[in-house]
């Protein structure tokens, strides 16, 4: 009787070690875990910079679809992995606008979880427009610099130089310098140590949308142009020689007599130092109420500096032209001189006028680059400084 007790003992311990109720299959399967999706910026971020990459991320499962819309309802640029674990968008955002995210991702249990939440954009307290002075497919002189002005004042020169690229088809040591601000806003110039190879190719990218400029300001959008440097053509103005003479790829194309400023005042001196030919016209009206002439009509006049300063047909001076200077600061020719170097000069060619007392300054217009030194140029940016 007692071993057949213990036998009984036993089959009941082995029911209960066994697991499952009677007729049962044991316990369920974990459930699959759910797809975790999460947005950079988080729902609700203000603020975000409009270039920075937004984007969507899923953990444990895959996106089934996915939009960033505008506040028009315009989808963003964007561009989905492979692996349909994310998207980035792919194109700058606007300032100022709230953008909502549509769409669902799933995991292995295929149920659908949502891609959804908002964020907005800054708001600039100005928005900066800046301009290039140099435009696309244009060839110019040899000393031409790049003058990129703004509309407003750039505080953080810095940020704004960190923007700026210039790339050249041949290697060229060159610097940005921030000028004093003028026609309306900052400006940056950049020029070579020396003069530009010729034949080079300069492409200038300027990446100002969304850059902080500052007390509020931001970059209103990025520009850029590509140009060529064309042949070597200097012209050599010795304002003692009374002669002009204009050097093309290392040989004298022209050797003209000419009259320069009046030496004995020095209101009326040619200036000293390298110019660039900023522009050319064939008829310009002259005026210097100071020394009596108001809207002179002058022909073939290729302007050198801001300060009234012409490579210009004068046939009132042609009597002393290579021998005396009488000028107000311009360099005389003949008429049929002065026609011929007009159709020749371009943007950028350097004027090197040399044996004047009185120095080209800054105080005589927008192009005086060539006359400050290399390490005092280094200085004047925001980045070498």
């Amino acid at each position: 009787m007692r071993r057949v007790l213990m036998l009984l003992v036993a089959a009941v311990l082995l029911v209960a070690c066994s697991g499952g109720p009677p007729g049962g299959s044991g316990a369920s399967a974990p459930r699959p875990p759910q797809a975790h999706v999460s947005t950079l910026p988080g729902n609700k971020a203000t603020n975000v910079s409009p270039t920075l990459p937004v984007s969507v991320h899923v953990t444990g499962g895959a996106l089934l679809q996915v939009a960033l819309l505008n506040p028009e309802g315009k989808a963003v640029a964007g561009t989905l992995s492979a692996d349909r674990r994310s998207w980035v968008s792919a194109e700058p955002l606007g300032y100022g606008k709230t953008y909502t995210w549509r769409g669902s991702a799933a995991g292995p249990d295929h149920l659908a979880v949502p891609v959804a939440g908002s964020f907005t954009t800054l708001t600039p307290l100005q928005q900066l427009h800046a301009t290039l002075n140099i435009g696309d497919g244009d060839t110019v002189g040899i000393a031409a610099p790049i003058i990129l002005q703004f509309d407003g004042h750039v505080s953080d020169k810095a940020a704004a130089e960190r923007a700026l690229q210039v790339q050249t088809s041949v290697p060229t040591e060159g610097s940005w310098a921030w000028l004093p601000d003028d026609n309306g806003g900052s400006r940056a110039h950049y020029r070579p140590k020396n003069y530009w190879q010729p034949g080079t190719h300069v492409s200038v990218t300027a990446k100002l949308y969304g850059v902080a400029l500052g007390e509020g300001s931001y970059g209103r959008e990025d520009i850029s142009t590509k140009f060529m440097i064309g042949r070597a053509q200097i012209v050599e103005a010795d304002v003692n020689s009374h002669r002009m003479i204009v050097m093309r790829d290392g040989h004298e194309v022209m050797n003209f007599p000419a009259s320069y400023g009046l030496s004995s005042d020095p209101q009326r001196n040619t200036t000293n130092g390298i110019h660039v030919v900023m522009n050319k016209a064939q008829k310009v009206l002259m005026s210097n109420p100071a020394y009596g002439y108001v809207n002179i009509p002058e022909y073939w006049a290729v302007r050198i500096s801001n300060n009234g300063e012409f490579i210009h047909a004068n046939p009132e001076t042609t009597g002393v032209q290579g021998s005396s200077n009488v000028t107000h600061g311009c360099v005389n020719l003949s008429t049929a001189n002065a026609r011929e170097y007009f159709t020749t000069a371009m943007f950028g060619d350097p004027v090197e006028v040399t044996g004047s007392p009185t120095p080209l300054t800054g105080a005589d217009g927008d192009i005086y680059d060539w006359t400050v030194p290399w390490d005092s140029w280094l200085a004047m940016s925001a980045l070498h400084s």
